[in-house]
């Protein structure tokens, strides 16, 4: 997580507690397979029940849910959202809350399209479009973004194919000058999720097959993530200049949508136009 001031990181721990205290409140023991007898006074599970179910100490679990200035790790704070029967928005949370980077959703690669998400991203025709996970893997693309950027039925991650696919490699000219950025690019985004091991299986299997890229990965630049502007010289159409929208899909924040649009004051439209023999759209 970056560096906070005192005062964020006392808000901080105060909304943890208040979120510990509620998410406790709203179970009861037989909810957890607890059985008690006689009345209680405590709403939901007292807080040595969660001790117990977490396999935590009852003072530290405590001093948790008091807010104290303790240090947690990723596993404790696991066995504290089992115990509580948190979803995983609420798991998420509570890492934020405690000061730790959020798990990546499921650890592992999901390639999986909602029909939604893939009508919108074929809908975009005649403009490129592509659907894209936080490791840059290619989950959906449309037919314009085959013929504009010269993907193929072999690419299935834009930074794999912007240092292996020879036609999208030498659409950006000059190559050379470009690459760094896009690995510092990519370099910001893993830096979101340290030890990820799905970041960690890209970085490893294009440092096996690029001597360029493992280069530039050991240089440990970072950069933004992105780029307002993406420009191509394509072999058949020319200078190609398309403005880009990234957008996170609300309900799946591990699906990241990027839309070009031809810049306007460019031969852009009319020669992806020309490029796809579709006659460019004219205002009445």
């Amino acid at each position: 997580m970056p560096s906070e001031s005192p005062a964020a990181a006392t808000q901080r721990r105060e909304q943890l507690r208040d979120f510990l205290r509620t998410r406790r409140a709203r179970l009861t023991p037989g909810d957890v397979g607890l059985v008690t007898a006689g009345k209680r006074r405590t709403p939901g599970l007292r807080r040595e029940e969660v001790a117990l179910l977490a396999g935590v100490g009852v003072s530290w679990y405590t001093w948790l849910e008091q807010g104290r200035d303790i240090k947690v790790s990723a596993e404790v704070l696991d066995a504290v959202g089992r115990a509580l029967r948190l979803t995983e928005p609420e798991h998420a949370h509570l890492y934020v809350l405690a000061g730790l980077n959020p798990p990546q959703a499921g650890g592992t690669r999901d390639t999986e399209v909602a029909s939604e998400l893939r009508q919108l991203v074929d809908a975009w025709t005649p403009r490129p479009a592509i659907l894209r996970d936080p490791y840059w893997n290619l989950l959906a693309i449309n037919d314009v973004t085959r013929t504009v950027f010269g993907y193929d039925d072999t690419d299935h991650n834009c930074l794999v194919s912007f240092f292996t696919n020879a036609r999208y490699r030498g659409m950006h000219d000059p190559w050379a000058s470009i690459a760094p950025a896009v690995v510092a690019a990519f370099r910001a985004d893993a830096a979101r999720a340290p030890g990820d091991p799905e970041f960690r299986r890209v970085v490893d299997e294009l440092c096996a097959v690029s001597t360029e890229f493992a280069e530039l990965w050991a240089r440990h630049d970072v950069g933004v993530p992105g780029q307002g502007v993406k420009a191509v010289r394509h072999p058949e159409a020319g200078e190609l200049y398309f403005d880009t929208t990234t957008l996170v899909v609300a309900d799946r924040p591990d699906r990241i949508l990027e839309l070009y649009n031809p810049k306007p004051g460019t031969a852009t439209e009319q020669r992806v136009a020309q490029l796809l023999r579709t006659p460019v759209a004219t205002s009445a």
